[in-house]
């Protein structure tokens, strides 16, 4: 006797795609949690007033965004042949990166041009969104016949 348990076959699966972007966007949740407490236990008294809000504008972004593209994966594990909604996850989390990610070192290091390439992860956010809306839009609906049941 084996004591592994079976496999129930009749679960549905996650999709693969889904489940990547569903693993980045609580990795992405977790560390805006870690740096947003870093934030505001350990750098209390070592950044100045605009530092610090800087530094809490790039905590803000991270999670709504890591929120944001914790949404696109289940929305890409109930529609997986969504090729926008798959895009969408990947710019979502390149925002993240190049948005926080600029604001944070900006605020860490005093580098002002850093702020120059932080409209560029806007502007991801931006597109992320907006395809995220085009694939939920140009997916069929279950009463179209073509469309197989999940």
């Amino acid at each position: 006797m084996s004591s592994q348990p079976t496999p129930n076959t009749n679960e549905p699966s996650i999709d693969r795609r889904a489940r990547t972007l569903l693993a980045l966007a609580a990795l992405a949740a977790l560390l805006g949690v870690a740096l947003g407490a870093f934030g505001a236990h350990g750098l209390k008294g070592r950044l100045g007033e605009t530092e610090l809000a800087i530094y809490r504008t790039a905590v803000d972004y991270h999670v709504w965004h890591a929120l944001g593209l914790g949404l696109i994966g289940l929305l890409l594990d109930r529609f997986p042949r969504s090729p926008y909604l798959h895009r969408a996850g990947w710019v979502m989390f390149a925002g993240i990166l190049i948005f926080s990610g600029s604001l944070y070192a900006l605020s860490l290091t005093g580098l002002r041009w850093l702020g120059m390439i932080t409209p560029v992860g806007g502007m991801c956010f931006m597109i992320a969104w907006g395809l995220m809306a085009w694939g939920i839009h140009r997916n069929p609906t279950r009463s179209d016949p073509t469309t197989p049941e999940r």
